[in-house]
């Protein structure tokens, strides 16, 4: 049978090639480190254990992670080389395990899971998604993720059809939001011995801004505090980082600007939106994009 993990179901036979996300049945693994630049009751002072995944489903023109997205990189993990490296972050002291872009690989990353826990993993485990998920598929991690950190991109389904080439996004990435606050409920946060507040279980649903789409954005935040209300965090975001060449996306080339994000923010404040986070100052300059050249801990993995 097919490879029929996310909503695109391309049906492709994994096992002896390589589906719509770029990837065979062979996990592959870009880069894991400790990554400071989650929102703080995620990276915390330690810094998140973040696991960056090869491919991805959606592959978006403006993707941030582009060079593992579509690219030919990363590293050939078995699951139990998977499990090493899971626990080998937790001894780093990492604040929790963070799966990045892990969809595509999911029944490998359940099983792996369940062994770390039977090996001593203790700290929370994050998934962390573009939100272009199958209910079917999130339900293979009932009881092994704790938080989830999902995108919702797009209200619009002419606009997720031009930069993501999925004019079902909403419907899909609805959805599995839905399936995510029913598997690990309101959010939950506790005391580092730092005396940092950390989020222990929960869902921060990821928006970021895009210049010139002001009225999805707002689209999509009423959506989420309507159905929501504060059982849910939503993280608003204005790092959007256009590729240098986007010579056929141009009204999405360029950075958003303070007023737009300023437009948003004000919005959700209207709304009496309270579980929220906001990027401040000049972080609309700043770069986001780790460097994938780096293997850091996967140099680290015990055989």
């Amino acid at each position: 049978m097919g490879c029929v993990l996310c909503p695109r179901q391309c049906s492709i036979d994994r096992a002896n090639g390589r589906g719509y996300c770029g990837e065979s049945v062979k996990v592959r693994v870009a880069r894991a480190s400790l990554h400071m630049w989650e929102e703080p009751c995620i990276s915390g002072k330690t810094g998140s254990g973040t696991v960056f995944f090869s491919g991805c489903s959606l592959k978006c023109v403006f993707c941030q992670n582009r060079k593992i997205a579509s690219g030919d990189r990363g590293k050939a993990l078995t699951i139990l080389q998977l499990v090493n490296l899971f626990l080998l972050l937790q001894d780093k002291g990492a604040a929790n395990i963070n799966l990045v872009t892990p969809t595509h690989f999911t029944p490998q990353i359940a099983e792996a899971l369940r062994m770390s826990k039977s090996d001593g993993l203790s700290i929370p485990v994050v998934y962390n998604t573009s939100g272009y998920e199958q209910v079917e598929t999130l339900r293979m991690l009932d009881g092994l993720v704790d938080i989830y950190l999902p995108d919702l991109k797009y209200y619009s389904g002419e606009l997720s059809a031009r930069y993501s080439n999925a004019p079902d996004y909403f419907t899909h990435a609805s959805l599995a939001v839905a399936e995510m606050v029913r598997q690990v409920g309101v959010p939950v946060f506790g005391n580092m011995l730092s005396g940092e507040e950390m989020m222990k279980r929960g869902v921060i649903v990821r928006h970021m801004v895009m210049p010139g789409h002001v009225r999805d954005s707002k689209q999509v935040i009423k959506y989420l505090h309507d159905t929501y209300k504060e059982d849910i965090y939503i993280s608003i975001m204005n790092q959007y980082t256009p590729p240098d060449v986007m010579e056929d996306y141009p009204e999405i080339s360029r950075r958003v600007t303070r007023r737009e994000y300023k437009r948003v923010i004000d919005y959700a404040m209207e709304l009496g939106i309270e579980n929220a986070f906001v990027q401040e100052g000049n972080t609309a300059e700043e770069s986001f994009i780790p460097d994938f050249d780096e293997e850091m801990y996967l140099k680290e993995i015990k055989c």
